[in-house]
């Protein structure tokens, strides 16, 4: 649970508790915690960290690096969050959506099973066997910001996300 208060120009502090249903606003009378931020680089959204690579790589060499900077790669939990990724995205970037285990069972990084889907027309598709297998997901630069199956070998910017 994440608690930032803000005195801002109301007259009571208000307290903003991030749950896993969204953001929850409540006034109180007197309750001081720090504010948490992400670091430099990184853009919060909805009590999360979120870092756009200004490298490319393969869907697994960006795996590596979210992990290295104590993060994965994203895992899409709502529309509002896929419309936020929108915004900040600028190139073809990996998410962390992958049926590499069993072909056509979409899993997150984090192991949940695919429920929000944003996929663009006649996605997935692996491909027609014309790429070899396609297993891996990114969000398309064109196309409404809509999700694509692709070879995981491809290189790509990713996004990155962590809870400060």
């Amino acid at each position: 649970v994440l608690v930032v208060v803000s005195l801002g120009k109301t007259l009571y502090p208000t307290a903003y508790w991030c749950w896993p249903e969204g953001l929850m606003a409540i006034n109180i009378s007197c309750l001081f915690l720090p504010e948490k931020t992400c670091a430099s680089g990184w853009r919060m959204f909805s009590c999360s960290c979120y870092l756009l690579s200004e490298k490319t790589g393969s869907w697994d060499e960006g795996r590596s690096d979210c992990r290295d900077n104590g993060a994965d790669l994203v895992v899409i939990d709502s529309s509002e969050e896929q419309n936020f990724l929108a915004t900040i995205i600028n190139d073809n970037t990996w998410i962390g959506l992958t049926d590499h285990g069993t072909e056509g069972l979409w899993k997150w990084v984090d192991g949940t099973p695919l429920t929000l889907a944003n996929w663009a027309k006649n996605e997935p598709n692996n491909g027609g066997s014309r790429h070899g297998e396609e297993d891996c997901v990114h969000i398309r630069d064109a196309d409404q910001r809509t999700w694509n199956d692709i070879s995981c070998t491809v290189a790509m910017k990713w996004i990155c996300k962590k809870i400060p």
